[in-house]
C-alpha cells in the first residue's frame, strides 16, 4: 500500500510586530511529525519563506522537562537538520499530498493570514476532499481559505483553535493582529474548545483542528484516523 503523503508547513515570522522574537511552538511540529511518521506516513516539511523554522524560546524547557517529542527532536540530528532547511512550499509539487498540517506559534499570526499562496492551498485542498488539519494558532492560515462558493472556508464549520481567554492568560492579547477565535468566529465557524489549556480537538468531514499545544497529539490522531479512513 502506498504510504499516505503529508505537507506540514510551518511559519516562518521570527518576530512580532512590537518587536518581540516569536516563531513556532516546537511541540506542534515535533508531535505530529512523529506521530505521522511512525504511523507510516511520507511527511514532507516545508515553511512559508524557507529555510530554518524559528522556533519561540517559549516552547522550550531544560532538558529532561519536556514534551516527550521534543525530547526525541533534540537528540534527534537528523530531524533537527531537516528542520533548518526546509524548503519554501510554493517550490513544491503539492498534488499529490494527501493532507496539510499547519502547526502553531505566534508566528502562524504574522505570515499564515496575510499569504495568498497558503491561502489558495488551503482552498484548493478543501475543494478537493483532501485532509485540511491545523492546531492552536495553526488556523490562522484558515482564515483567508474559501469554500467552493468562494465564501470564508470556516463558515458553518465546526472548529477549534487557540482561544481568546488562552490569549488572555499568556498576556498576548495586545501583540497579535488579531484575536483567532474572535475571527474565526466572524467569519461564520462554529468554534468549540474545552477549558483553558486543556487537550481538545475536532474533525468536521475533511476539517480537523486542535485548540492549543497540549492538543498536537489528539488532532495527530484524527489526521491519521481520517487517513486511514480513505485507505
Amino acid at each position: 500500500m502506498t504510504p499516505a503523503k503529508i505537507l506540514i508547513i510551518a511559519t516562518s515570522a521570527k518576530q512580532m510586530d512590537n518587536g518581540e522574537a516569536t516563531g513556532l511552538w516546537l511541540e506542534e511540529l515535533t508531535t505530529p511529525y512523529y506521530a505521522f511518521t511512525d504511523g507510516g506516513a511520507d511527511v514532507t516539511v516545508a515553511s512559508i519563506a524557507g529555510g530554518k523554522i524559528p522556533v519561540d524560546d517559549r516552547s522550550l524547557s531544560p532538558e529532561g522537562e519536556n514534551d516527550a517529542s521534543v525530547e526525541r527532536y533534540l537528540a534527534d540530528e537528523d530531524t533537527q537538520a531537516l528542520f533548518a532547511a526546509t524548503p519554501k512550499f510554493t517550490e513544491i509539487d503539492t498534488s499529490g499530498f494527501d493532507a496539510v498540517f499547519l502547526p502553531g506559534g505566534h508566528g502562524t499570526m504574522f505570515d499564515y493570514p496575510q499569504d495568498p499562496d497558503l491561502a489558495e492551498l488551503v482552498t484548493t485542498f478543501n475543494a478537493q476532499g483532501k485532509i485540511v488539519s491545523a492546531v492552536c494558532h495553526g488556523p490562522a492560515g484558515l482564515v483567508s481559505a474559501k469554500a467552493a462558493d468562494g465564501s470564508p472556508l470556516v463558515k458553518g464549520r465546526k472548529l477549534a483553535a487557540f482561544t481568546d481567554s488562552e490569549e488572555v492568560a499568556v498576556g498576548l492579547q495586545d501583540a497579535v493582529p488579531f484575536l483567532l477565535e474572535s475571527r474565526l468566529k466572524e467569519l461564520g465557524a462554529h468554534h468549540v474548545s474545552a477549558p483553558d489549556f486543556q487537550a481538545f480537538a475536532v474533525r468536521d468531514a475533511n476539517l480537523i483542528t486542535g485548540q492549543n499545544p497540549a492538543s498536537a497529539t489528539k488532532t495527530a490522531a484524527l489526521v491519521m484516523d481520517a487517513i486511514a479512513e480513505r485507505a
